[in-house]
Parts: C-alpha cells; structure tokens; sequence
C-alpha cells in the first residue's frame, strides 16, 4: 500500500482566539486541569525548520524546497518566549524543552538558554532545561550549550546501519557524524543523555539489537518509541507499529533486563535496567499504552500557539497576548483560563478506535511544528 501524504500549507492557521478573564488567576504553582493534572512540563519549539526529511515527520514529498516556512517575523522572539515561559513557570512547571524543528538551526540558540537558565521556579529551584535534537549540529555546539546553562540533550537516532539511517534521514546524512555529537555532549557534562530511537516495522526494527549493544554501558539511556499517528503527512498505519512489550521481550532473550520505578510523575517512558547493573532503557509505548491520565505536559509552537496534547488539532493563539498591551497577570491568567479547561486525552480515546484505524477523522498537528 502506498503512503498518503496531505499536504499542510494551511493547518497551522488553525488556532483559538483568546479573551483576557475579567478576574486575575493567582499563580501558586499549583494549577491543574479538568482532570486534575498539573501543569509541570512545557516543551517550545524554536523553529520549523529541520536539515532531515525523516519520513515519519517531515517527509521531503511535503517539505520541499517550496515549502512555505514561516517568516522570521512571525517567530516569537527569545525575549518573548521567556517572558511566556515565565508565567508557565508561575504556574508550576519546572521542566523546559527546546525542541524543533531542529532547534540548533535556530540560531543564537545560546542566548535563549541563558535566559531561560536564569527563571526558578515557586520554590526557587532552578528549571530543568532539555533539548532535542537530531545530533547533526550537536558535535560543534554542545559545549557552548552546556556554558549557556543547558543540562541535558535527547538525541533522536533511528539506527547504527549507515544505510538505513542515510534512507531514514532522506538527506543522506551519516550517522558517525551524529554518534560524534553524543560524544561531544558526554564531554561537555551534558546528561545523562538520552537516545530516542522510533521503531517502524519493516524499516528498522532489526536495528533494536545493534542499538542496544552500542549504548549498553555507555551511560546513555536508550529509549525505543512506537511510530506515532502525529500530523497528517506520515502515512501512519497501525500495522507498522511495533508495539514496546515485543521490543522488550526481543532484547530480554539476549540481553536480560529487570523493570524499574518510573523516574517523575507524568514519565512517559517505562524503564528497564540491564541485569548486570550496566545501565537501562526505556520505551515509550504512546500507541499501544495510553498515558494521557499523567500527562502534566504544554507545548508552545514557535509562533506562539499553545498546544495542549501532541495530538491536538488547533492550538490557542498567544502570540496576539505577548506583542499587545496585556500584563504579566494578564497573561498568566489566560494561560491558567487554557490549562484549566483542558480535557485532552487522545491516546487513551484511540484504544476505543477499530484496530487498524489510523485517525479519528481529525486533522492533528505536525509533530515537526510543535516537536515530540
């Protein structure tokens, strides 16, 4: 069966308005949603560009050298995303990704580390400030990274086999180049790194050994993530899901493993520590086991739209609240307003879906616009 791609240009135009309330929301750190789930976890995305065309996410029948990114006016500034993270921050969040897009091609990302470095929370901690990235720029960054106040990177790597990740990537681009950036991140203190690896059946599923072979030992957590319906142009079918309880079972006949606690609440990964005590993995079973009931996560797009689930079909515009006349207060009550009525529970929904459908009719947002 050949892959339908639906071309994007307009979706995301797709947002809310949204009013000012007429009361003030105090922020206490303690804001929770329509289900009672706080609000600890906010993920920006800093650009929509990425130097991949990796089929899953920016499929370069889509993405092409006539694709319409946005405009670098149309970017919230670093200025302006600190001053929103802020108030998310006033809120309860104590965990900050940057994500893309690719975010290292945004450049002077430094600067809006440093600034972000600079926020506590409402005890008066420092933030936990991630970032995602596909490894190609990382090797010449991370140190300038981890000087700005970065402590952690993901990195995203689909394979060690050269050709399958050249013809993952669609841009040719050698996975040595990106094994050096997670080198260069371990030297540089940022960690512990993590690997994200999404396994598609019939791509790269034989790739599971390979990569747990490599990173065993290495400090580096290995995290296997089900091929996700995110967007609308990946082609996504259930039967190439390769479900995290036979990729944990293939790695058991080799390499045994022993379950361990969840690091946080709202984790979205389940962990495995290697018998021998040499390190763990992770998988992220976001297909086969919802974990919508935990989710304390808020994804913000580069222009400024908050998205509250991953799989979300429009967001709430704040760019419109952060360049005209409303207040800090005044901000942080319309996000409170957003958080407060969110219901979201996608992933939890779907399981009541025919087994092998592929939506609910939605038109969901592109993982490449709001990050993973």
């Amino acid at each position: 069966m050949s892959e339908r791609v639906i071309p994007l240009v307009d979706q995301r135009s797709r947002s809310r308005a949204i009013n000012l309330p007429t009361q003030v929301v105090p922020a206490t750190g303690l804001l929770g949603d329509a289900l009672g789930r706080p609000l600890r976890d906010l993920r920006i995305s800093v650009t929509d560009r990425c130097n991949f065309r990796c089929s899953y996410c920016m499929p370069k029948e889509v993405f092409d050298k006539d694709y319409p990114y946005l405009p670098h006016s149309a970017l919230l500034s670093f200025e302006e995303i600190t001053r929103v993270a802020r108030q998310f921050v006033a809120h309860g969040v104590q965990k900050i990704r940057l994500t893309g897009g690719e975010p290292l091609l945004r450049k002077h990302i430094e600067v809006l580390i440093g600034q972000l470095a600079d926020l506590r929370t409402v005890e008066g901690q420092p933030l936990d400030i991630t970032l995602t990235t596909n490894g190609s720029l990382l090797e010449r960054k991370a140190q300038a990274l981890k000087d700005a106040g970065l402590q952690r990177v993901t990195v995203s790597l689909d394979g060690l086999d050269d050709t399958v990740f050249r013809a993952m990537n669609d841009v040719d681009f050698p996975v040595q180049d990106v094994l050096r950036g997670i080198e260069a991140a371990q030297a540089a203190g940022l960690g512990p790194i993590k690997v994200n690896m999404v396994v598609k059946r019939g791509t790269n599923d034989h790739e599971i050994l390979p990569m747990a072979r490599h990173f065993k030992g290495t400090g580096v957590v290995l995290r296997f993530i089900e091929y996700m319906d995110v967007g609308a142009t990946n082609g996504w079918r259930m039967d190439e899901v390769l479900p995290s309880a036979e990729v944990v079972a293939h790695i058991q006949r080799e390499l045994p493993l022993v379950q361990l606690d969840a690091a946080a609440p709202g984790e979205t990964a389940e962990r495995w520590g290697y018998a021998d005590g040499s390190g763990e993995i992770g998988v992220i079973s976001s297909v086969t086991q919802a974990f919508c009931r935990d989710c304390n996560r808020a994804r913000l797009s580069t222009e400024g739209k908050l998205y509250l689930c991953l799989f979300a079909s429009e967001g709430h515009d704040l760019k419109p609240l952060v360049r005209g006349n409303t207040t800090d207060e005044q901000l942080a009550s319309a996000i409170a307003g957003i958080w407060q009525g969110r219901s979201d529970r996608y992933s939890e929904l779907r399981a009541s879906l025919p087994p092998d459908a592929a939506s609910d009719g939605k038109r969901r947002v592109e993982m490449s616009y709001i990050g993973g």
